[in-house]
C-alpha cells in the first residue's frame, strides 16, 4: 500500500465530510494538538490544560467562522475561564476523528504528525466511553 496515496485521500475525505457539516450543522473534531496553530497564541495556563490531542466542537460562533483555507479547518474559538479568543487552524491531514450526534463520521489511522502517539485518540471525547464494554 502506498501510505502518501492513502494519507492524500484520507485528507480529501476529511475535507468532503467537512464541507457538508459546514453547511451549518453542529459537528466535533480531534486533532494531534502539535500541529494546530493559535493566533493569537494561548496563554501558557491555558496550553497547559491540554492534552496530546484535543476535541473542538464546533457549534455557534464558532461553528459560523469555520471554513476550509489551502487544505486547513479555521475557525475562531474562546478558550479559558476568560474565553480567550483565538483562530484556530488545523491541518486537515492532522484531524484524527470528525463526530456528529456522538456518531465518528471520519477517523485517520494516519493522523501521526507528531512523533509521541496517543494512547487511544477515541477516548479523548468523553462521550465515547458509553461505547466501551465494561
Amino acid at each position: 500500500m502506498d501510505k502518501n496515496k492513502f494519507i492524500q485521500i484520507k485528507k480529501e475525505h476529511a475535507k468532503e465530510i467537512l464541507s457538508l457539516l459546514l453547511n451549518k450543522e453542529e459537528f466535533s473534531v480531534i486533532a494531534y494538538l502539535k500541529a494546530i496553530s493559535f493566533n493569537p497564541t494561548l496563554p501558557k495556563h491555558i496550553m497547559e490544560n491540554f492534552d496530546e490531542a484535543i476535541l473542538f466542537i464546533l457549534a455557534n460562533y464558532t461553528l459560523q467562522s469555520a471554513h476550509i483555507k489551502d487544505d486547513n479547518l479555521i475557525f475562531e474559538a474562546g478558550f479559558g475561564k476568560e474565553n480567550f479568543g483565538s483562530i484556530v487552524t488545523i491541518p486537515l491531514s492532522n484531524i484524527i476523528q470528525i463526530i456528529q450526534n456522538n456518531t465518528p463520521l471520519f477517523i485517520n489511522p494516519f493522523a501521526n504528525t507528531i512523533t509521541k502517539t496517543l494512547n487511544n485518540p477515541f477516548l479523548q471525547n468523553p462521550k465515547n466511553k458509553k461505547f466501551l464494554k465494561n
